[in-house]
């Protein structure tokens, strides 16, 4: 009972502190965020003459629950439409800010003398903007439904995928201490097939299981569903040994997915709104004031280092994908700060202690400034483009402007070419979604092998056979997806028989070779298709002899089945276009 009181008491302290400092920085205009921040400085260890915390620990526990649900949130904003919308600019303009970031902030880390693990997390740190402090920067001036806007929030999604896989990395760096170009390339694979397969089957069912319990009219049962999905999920994700973090920015980007977003964000936002204030107050607790004292010197020179920085990369990358100077302009400047993900960063390197204790509060004092800058430096953007327009010199005027003349001839000049390029894409999006749940099958097979042995030594003596039940019911259950891939190949070999060959120059063989191109890639392909297979379920595949009459059964079941498959295959591809298609409720 006397825990319950401290708790309680502890919990009173950070909201009754949190809610009035959060209200002066909303009458001084500055991010709420800032002000949690602030009252976890006042409520802190270091700051005299009270210690009004008697619990860290829990609130602690507290604070990580902000991160799932912070995580979850921006998981929900994630919509694969809005991806497939920005097109390539995104993904150029986001990857130039994360390579150069980690490059920049490990050379910072390395000229103060700091060491190579500080260095590479202080790197990673600096790579991601923060995708709450633009939201709200942009919602205030009034700009969320800009050209340039729209093309910040792609930056944002693509950042925020590719700031999971750096949680993963920097994991597998931290507890090895190095990570050869294999296991990065083995690692970014892995989680790559793991997030394809989990929004494959997470929007195939979530979206119909919330839509089923919506019906009830009952906000309870619906919060409490989508609750135990985010939980459940994140608990399957830290099982496979990656981020809870990971776990819930997906199950809330499939989530996105449902018709009932609108009312699901209404039910979760109190929720969110709580345990992401905990959150940031936990990171003001950790915040010392001597060491930001201490550390005033790095503070200035990495805050520097991420305003340039992040204007540079993201506004050459936008630049560099055909955007003109002026939006490129005001992408960089939007995204020229750090937050939350920094925090998840530090808060990593300290959970494995791999890092050293200056550093998250060396993040916390660049986050703090940078964010002050933001809606700054967007105002800011419009006058310095005119600025250096004027300034520029003419021969470089007319390089840039032969530069966006030759990315326009780049695109496909008659409708035709932009058909064939879209279909082409498409029936290779196709064939890899498929690859990657015919391989989630076999992985699913191997990892499951030995606690499915203890069930089958009951029957099965010995290994052989145990390995052909496991092999064999897993080649069963990939059969509509393999029949799916060979259909696909079939229809791109067609494809590129028909382009590749010119009726003109074949003459009279042009059908024999077309016919023999069409036939050719996809037995060639399935063949590679096995390779994989094979190399995926090593853990479980039988000795040839065994395997070969495995593949022979199935063949014969193939035979049977073909129809069958085709039917299963198409009912779930219509399933998955349906719920991408499906307006949402308002």
């Amino acid at each position: 009972m006397h825990h319950a009181i401290g708790f309680i008491q502890d919990l009173a302290v950070i909201m009754a502190i949190a809610g009035v400092v959060t209200v002066l920085f909303h009458r001084l205009r500055q991010p709420v965020v800032l002000g949690y921040i602030a009252a976890g400085v006042i409520i802190g260890p270091y700051t005299p003459p009270f210690n009004l915390i008697h619990d860290e620990a829990t609130i602690q526990t507290l604070g990580e629950l902000g991160v799932v649900f912070l995580m979850f949130s921006l998981g929900l904003e994630f919509s694969l439409r809005k991806l497939f919308k920005v097109g390539a600019t995104a993904f150029v303009a986001a990857l130039s800010e994360i390579v150069l970031m980690i490059w920049v902030g490990y050379e910072i880390g390395r000229w103060f003398g700091w060491n190579s693990m500080d260095s590479l997390f202080l790197g990673a740190m600096l790579a991601i903007s923060s995708t709450t402090i633009i939201v709200k920067a942009l919602s205030e001036l009034g700009m969320k439904g800009e050209h340039f806007a729209q093309i910040v929030f792609g930056i944002l999604i693509v950042e925020d995928i590719l700031a999971i896989a750096m949680l993963v990395l920097l994991s597998g760096i931290a507890q090895t201490g190095s990570v050869s170009a294999g296991v990065a390339v083995v690692t970014l694979g892995k989680l790559l097939l793991f997030m394809t397969v989990s929004l494959v089957v997470g929007i195939l069912t979530v979206p119909r299981a919330l839509n089923y319990v919506a019906k009830a009219k009952s906000d309870e049962m619906l919060l409490v569903t989508v609750l135990g999905f985010c939980f459940g999920f994140c608990l399957l994700v830290v099982k496979l040994d990656y981020s809870i973090a990971l776990g819930a920015f997906l199950i809330g980007a499939i989530m996105a997915e449902s018709k009932h977003l609108a009312r699901i964000e209404h039910l979760i936002a109190p929720v969110r709104d709580m345990f992401s204030a905990i959150f940031f107050v936990t990171i003001g607790l950790l915040l010392n004031p001597t060491v930001l004292v201490d550390y005033a010197g790095p503070i200035a020179v990495i805050t520097v280092a991420v305003v340039l920085g992040k204007i540079v990369s993201c506004g050459l990358g936008a630049f560099l994908a055909g955007k003109d100077g002026r939006t490129s302009m005001r992408v960089g400047m939007s995204v020229s700060q750090i937050g939350e993900f920094s925090f998840i960063i530090a808060s990593l390197g300290l959970s494995l202690k791999v890092t050293s204790s200056f550093l998250y509060p060396i993040a916390v004092a660049v986050s703090a400034l940078t964010t002050l800058f933001t809606p700054y430096l967007i105002r800011a953007a419009d006058p310095l483009t005119l600025r250096l327009a004027r300034a520029m010199p003419a021969p470089l005027a007319n390089t840039f402007g032969l530069y966006s003349q030759w990315l326009a001839s780049l695109a496909p000049a008659a409708s035709g070419g932009a058909t064939l390029f879209s279909m082409t894409r498409r029936i290779v999006v196709q064939i890899a979604v498929n690859l990657a749940l015919v391989a989630a099958i076999f992985l699913s097979a191997s990892y499951s092998a030995p606690f499915a042995s203890q069930y089958l030594s009951r029957w099965l003596d010995t290994d052989n056979a145990q390995r052909v039940v496991l092999w064999g019911a897993a080649l069963v259950i990939a059969l509509p997806f393999l029949v799916a891939v060979y259909r696909k190949l079939e229809s791109l070999a067609l494809l590129l028989a028909e382009v590749s060959v010119d009726p003109a120059k074949a003459g009279r063989f042009t059908r024999a070779i077309r016919t023999a191109i069409s036939g050719l890639i996809p037995i060639v392909a399935m063949f590679g298709v096995f390779l994989l297979v094979a190399a995926l379920s090593g853990g479980i595949l039988p000795p040839f002899g065994l395997m070969v009459g495995v593949l022979l059964c199935a063949a014969l079941l193939l035979t049977v089945l073909w129809r069958w498959c085709v039917k299963i295959h198409a009912t779930m591809q219509i399933a998955l276009r349906e719920t991408l298609e499906e307006t949402r409720e308002h």
